[in-house]
């Protein structure tokens, strides 16, 4: 069996963190911050986690990471 490619997207956005749970990046802090409270802006800074709910889709994509 060939070896699975790993999802170049995905592996550019996840990170894995030392207990094997998935890291990402919080969405809507690209544009229209103005109206953005700063702790608003500041809470969108820190990283969230990929929910169980998602998990199983997401070690599909990475395979080897």
């Amino acid at each position: 069996m060939p070896k699975m490619k790993t999802h170049r997207g995905a592996a550019k956005r996840l990170k894995v963190t030392g207990t094997g749970k998935i890291s990402r990046s919080k969405a809507y802090k690209s544009h229209i911050l103005e109206k953005k409270s700063r702790k608003r802006k500041r809470n969108l800074r820190q990283c969230g986690l990929v929910s169980a709910a998602d998990m199983k889709r997401t070690k599909k994509l990475l395979p080897y990471v």
